[in-house]
């Protein structure tokens, strides 16, 4: 769990391409040859973190679709991605590196399942038609971009035009 929450840290910052090994396994005070033994190559590391990444976004959905009233579960779930997930940033970032390594196909794939594994749940949670989920992810996607840039620390337009939206 240590070393997973450390490398996602350091995956959504750098990248799958820019972050070391072995800087993971000296921040979780382990041998780098240690952590090969426990995930075998890197991509596995990367991989088990957008795993948990996504699982992370789907808890937070779960609970949130479950205490909400009939009828109101995606908008519990659009409230729990603003309060919950984004001002963490971590798990989310891990997802969009994610979605930035897919020129490996290996990574693409394991991407591609997780990612419709995350669109079928919400839609099973929610109840909701495919243009309601469509548009929740799309402005998810929005979000992500808000988080990633961190714009809600700025006077950027988009996160104006967010703030008016929502006021």
């Amino acid at each position: 769990e240590e070393i997973l929450e450390i490398a996602i840290e350091h995956f959504a910052a750098g990248g799958y391409h820019g972050t070391s090994t072995e800087v993971i396994a000296k921040e979780a005070g382990i041998s780098q040859p240690y952590l090969f033994r426990l995930f075998r190559t890197k991509r596995e590391l990367f991989l088990a973190c957008n795993d948990r990444a996504c699982e992370k976004v789907l808890d937070a959905f779960r609970r949130a679709a479950t205490a909400a009233p009939a009828g109101e579960q995606l908008q519990a779930m659009g409230h729990a991605y603003v309060t919950e997930l984004l001002p963490d940033r971590h798990a989310i970032l891990m997802m969009m590196q994610g979605d930035a390594a897919v020129s490996d196909p290996e990574i693409q794939e394991h991407v591609r399942q997780r990612y419709g594994d995350v669109v079928s749940e919400v839609a099973e949670l929610s109840g909701a038609g495919p243009d309601e989920v469509w548009r929740f992810f799309a402005t998810g996607m929005l979000l992500n971009l808000v988080a990633a840039l961190d714009l809600e620390h700025t006077d950027h337009p988009v996160f104006r035009a967010w703030t008016a939206l929502h006021a």
